[in-house]
């Protein structure tokens, strides 16, 4: 693709006018040919690079209006929103994506509603991929992303590949860093769905306005304006959401116990899952959930909903909930002991996430409640006592660990978490937690590993050692002579 066709509307002189080989945001992966876009980031400035890909051989500069280039031999694109133009031409260059494209954003839920969401497309006959936390889920093979949601040109050119497979469906998992950096403005939205919004990322986010004002986005500006909103009725900020849907003109599916479209009327749990009753656009369902936690059934029915708002007939989708299985890593049964106690690995690494997940368990519980779980380093503090206290008062043992320190002294992250919970057990080395964890184990107990879900790695320092929640306690319990998941 020549330049001229790459940045249409935009003046190319014809001695500029070269072949785009490709595009980038990172000057270490600049070759010959490609356009570079220096973006201002919060870590790196982009701008500091343009002379080291100009001799790399780019062929063209994208950057903002800040940037005076005193003398660029390049082409040189001054955008008042770099990011939005880099998605757009990164759509423009890679050109094919699926024709049925879903997104999902929310603090909590997003890996399993696109899971879940895939799951039911398939259940349909219908060859379907996820892209998100888990990577690229395709029917025949899982690719590594290390992204919950790609920069749009890796983005595109994961769309581009899914054709290139046959697969014309496909969900993408819309992270506030991704909405807030313009990832996914180059993509064609049919349905859109918001799950819950609770205090996380605030790291990054200067307020909670600010991170509230990067999940709407999804539905106020990447949301194609013929596409649908599927929104949780229950969150508190649903009304944020329902005015921007409103504002937007897109069709509304609310879902919840309190949802119009999509309702859930009851939910009993089961020692396989959990019956629940829904009513689908005015006709009963009567489903079994293999799913435990009802927080995970109303996740399925945000699925049923960005599959039905993208064109997914209600009756049929709604029966292929019972054909769903369970995300890994999300509430994910991985052992029971032979006196019956169940031990669970889940993700949940923030105070709202690690509440939904004890509550839920709590249904499903004849005895104690136990809970390993700790907080990252680097990251937003102010929810460590926050998630201490409600280990504290949901579980009947809690246990403090680490949880990705990073680069902090990981005993003072305990520290921050044991104020609020004094008689939790602090041990710092995760597999001895638990393993304390399981010893403690009685008869129909239940022990909940959280914070790490399907993660490969624990980060110290700058580091990533290997290590798997759900194959520590696997290991843990086979070394007692006893159990299975």
């Amino acid at each position: 693709m020549r330049l001229s066709e790459l940045m249409k509307g935009r003046d190319v002189p014809v001695v500029h006018d070269k072949h785009v080989k490709g595009l980038t945001a990172d000057s270490r992966l600049v070759e010959p040919g490609f356009l570079f876009a220096a973006l201002s980031g919060t870590r790196a400035d982009g701008r500091e690079y343009i002379e080291e890909a100009v001799n790399k051989g780019a062929v063209a500069i994208l950057t903002d209006k800040a940037y005076e280039p005193e003398d660029c031999s390049l082409p040189c694109f001054r955008e008042e929103n770099p990011r939005l133009i880099l998605a757009r031409l990164a759509s423009r260059f890679y050109g094919a994506e699926p024709e049925t494209i879903a997104a999902v954003t929310g603090t909590n839920g997003k890996t399993s509603v696109a899971y879940f969401t895939r799951a039911l497309w398939e259940a349909m006959e219908l060859p379907a991929a996820s892209i998100g936390t888990l990577g690229v889920v395709m029917p025949d093979q899982i690719m590594p992303l290390g992204y919950t949601t790609p920069d749009p040109v890796l983005l595109h050119k994961t769309l581009t590949y899914l054709v290139g497979h046959g697969i014309q469906h496909a969900v993408i998992e819309a992270s506030s860093h991704g909405l807030d950096q313009y990832r996914l403005d180059g993509v064609r939205i049919k349905s859109a769905a918001f799950t819950n919004l609770t205090r996380d990322h605030l790291d990054y986010h200067p307020t909670s306005e600010a991170y509230l004002t990067a999940k709407l986005g999804l539905i106020s500006r990447v949301l194609d304006r013929s596409g649908t909103a599927v929104l949780n009725a229950d969150s508190e900020v649903y009304p944020a959401f329902l005015r921007a849907a409103k504002d937007r003109g897109v069709n509304i599916i609310s879902y919840g116990r309190d949802g119009d479209e999509i309702k859930l009327i009851e939910a009993t749990p089961e020692s396989a899952g959990q019956a629940i009753k829904i009513d689908v656009f005015g006709t009963r369902h009567d489903i079994m959930l293999p799913l435990a936690g009802e927080f995970q059934a109303l996740n399925a029915l945000c699925a049923l909903g960005l599959v039905i708002g993208a064109g997914g007939v209600p009756g049929v989708a709604s029966k292929a909930l019972s054909k769903i299985t369970n995300v890994p890593g999300r509430l994910e049964l991985v052992a029971q002991l032979s006196n019956n106690a169940a031990i669970y690995v889940d993700y949940a690494h923030s105070p709202d996430a690690l509440e939904t997940v004890l509550e839920a368990v709590r249904s499903h519980a004849k005895g104690k409640i136990v809970v390993v779980f700790g907080c990252g380093g680097d990251r937003d503090k102010g929810k460590r006592a926050e998630m201490g206290r409600i280990a504290g008062l949901y579980a009947d043992i809690a246990i403090i660990t680490d949880d990705n320190p990073r680069t902090e002294d990981a005993a003072l992250i305990r520290a921050d978490i044991i104020v609020a919970c004094p008689d939790a057990f602090n041990i710092g080395d995760r597999y001895a937690a638990i393993e304390a964890a399981i010893s403690k184990l009685g008869p129909d107990d239940i022990l909940v590993v959280a914070g790490k879900g399907h993660e490969e790695g624990q980060v110290i320092g700058t580091e990533t050692i290997p290590f798997n929640d759900k194959k520590a306690v696997q290991q843990i319990v086979a070394a007692l002579g006893g159990g299975n998941g």
